[in-house]
């Protein structure tokens, strides 16, 4: 599903530019930018770090229980 968004030609101006080939799509331009965005926000990082911290203790859920709806 698709849905369009109404930016300004300035912005549409800078995502153009910020393309790295003629091939790429304004999409995979928002989306370098959002995981860009999200590696650089501290509460992003400390939950990674939490969750990661919960998988050495153990505390993990397989996908087969996801499956069943577990946990």
């Amino acid at each position: 599903m698709y849905t369009t968004v109404k930016i300004s030609a300035e912005l549409k101006k800078k995502l153009e530019e910020m393309k790295m080939s003629d091939s790429e799509t304004y999409e995979e331009v928002i989306e370098d930018l959002i995981e860009d965005r999200l590696s650089l926000n501290p509460q992003f990082i400390a939950e990674i770090e939490r969750r990661r911290e919960e998988a050495k203790k153990g505390n993990v859920t397989s996908l087969a229980e996801l499956k069943r709806g577990r946990k």
